[in-house]
């Protein structure tokens, strides 16, 4: 194993291990503010006592992912020294700032949230949850701003070998970022919804704190509804138009494209076959796939044959795979939200232990399409780190062998297998009190 390919497996865990973490506070810091305005609004301590519960759970993914999201920033200077030296004028503005502005506003208002509640008027507490849910919101507008620049550079120029800002309106207004971010948060919001409906559905199976879990069974699943539609259209659909104007070899990997069709088919199912290139026993429906791209049912859709090989995605089949388990999980999903939702609005969902145990069961599972979903975005924009301007090739250290890299990486799976530990524990302590143990006034 080169380097550069180490370096990538290295940067791979753990960004992949440290996204676990903010995807569950984005979408958690618009469900605790959520039910603090409920609590604002109707004075009832039950939705008080809910949202301090969550809050704990918060905190608890908060300081994981400061433990596992400082590392990163290091390996841009460690293992990414060219990328650095490269880009650094521009990428380092928008991380620069995500931590000065947004970080910092998440951080202090969780602190008066949690602990600030006895000497906190009910409007201030409410105003401490706006700001950890705007913090965090924010702070996933100036990464997604990094990673959208990466996918689709703008505002630059280049002096002596390295880019330079020129725009910083540019990078803030870059195409691809709007839809990227607004996915990126249905997503986070997703998940959140989804671990809040399912530890309300055990709650009520258990016949534990059952107020508390049909509240987080009700918002779970409005709130999860609405977050996979919104992933679907219009977000999911601009988003992969984005990709089809400015990227369109990474939509034909990730759709299983080979040759150039008019009326192209979206295969539901298939293998990428890269010796013969073809895809394998594809289930496919005609024409959707121009349509869905293009708004025209004869529309061409250019395939991977039409572009230089060394232009191609490093990865196709994975990347291939990754965006359907991706599309499959988001439908499931659906399914089980607008059912679910179906059942609240009937008013038997708390009775129906079948759809609750598959509340239960869905729980894990946005954090799996989340994933899948970064893994499409990385592999589609390969053999780039820098669309069009710098090869992945080009950006590692060059004083960094393989041998420390994978030295380093078992390091971090040691250290955060113990992480996992702990971090398990300490939600599971918060499980198992219940929301009535405590609420953030009582601090």
């Amino acid at each position: 194993m080169d380097a550069v390919l180490a370096g990538r497996w290295h940067f791979a865990f753990t960004i992949t291990y440290h996204y676990l973490f903010p995807q569950l506070t984005m979408g958690l810091g618009l469900l605790i503010f959520i039910l603090k305005t409920a609590a604002l609004r109707t004075g009832s301590e039950h939705y008080d006592r809910a949202a301090g519960f969550w809050a704990r759970i918060f905190a608890i993914n908060f300081a994981m992912g400061v433990v596992t999201g400082i590392p990163m920033e290091f390996q841009f200077g460690t293992n990414w020294a060219r990328f650095s030296e490269f880009a650094g004028n521009i990428v380092g503005q928008t991380l620069a700032m995500e931590g000065v502005f947004a970080f910092f506003l998440e951080s202090t208002f969780l602190g008066l949230f949690l602990y600030g509640g006895a000497r906190m008027g009910p409007k201030a507490h409410w105003f401490a949850s706006l700001m950890v849910f705007a913090g965090s919101w924010i702070s996933g507008w100036f990464i997604i701003a990094t990673n959208a620049w990466m996918q689709n550079p703008v505002g630059y120029s280049l002096d002596r070998g390295a880019l330079q800002l020129e725009s910083f309106r540019a990078v803030m207004l870059n195409p691809w970022l709007p839809w990227q971010y607004l996915h990126n948060m249905c997503g986070a919001t997703a998940t959140g919804s989804f671990v809040m409906a399912g530890v309300g559905a055990y709650y009520l199976l258990a016949n534990r704190h059952v107020e508390y879990g049909r509240t987080f069974v009700r918002l779970g699943v409005i709130a999860g509804c609405a977050a996979v539609l919104l992933l679907l259209y219009p977000t999911g659909d601009e988003q992969a138009r984005n990709v089809a104007a400015l990227n369109p070899v990474a939509l034909a990997a990730m759709e299983g494209v080979f040759d150039t069709t008019p009326g192209a088919p979206i295969a539901l199912v298939g293998q990428p076959d890269m010796e013969h290139l073809r895809l394998d026993n594809p289930i496919a429906i005609p024409n959707v796939l121009s349509f869905l791209t293009y708004r025209r049912w004869e529309a061409k859709v250019q395939g991977l044959k039409d572009f230089p090989r060394d232009l191609w995605p490093d990865n196709v089949p994975l990347l291939y795979f990754c965006y359907h388990i991706m599309v499959g999980l988001g439908t499931i999903f659906m399914a089980g939200a607008l059912c679910c939702a179906w059942f609240l609005w009937r008013g038997t969902l708390y009775q129906t232990r079948p759809l609750l145990w598959v509340l239960v069961l869905l729980t894990p599972l946005p954090y799996v399409a989340n994933t899948a979903g970064w893994l499409t975005a990385e592999l589609g924009r390969q053999p780039w780190v820098v669309h069009g301007l710098m090869r992945t090739s080009e950006a590692s250290s060059t004083v960094v062998s393989s041998g420390n890299e994978i030295f380093s990486l078992l390091g971090f799976m040691g250290l955060y297998t113990l992480l996992s530990i702990l971090f398990l524990f300490l939600v599971y302590g918060v499980l198992q009190r219940g929301p009535q143990a405590g609420s953030p006034e009582g601090h």
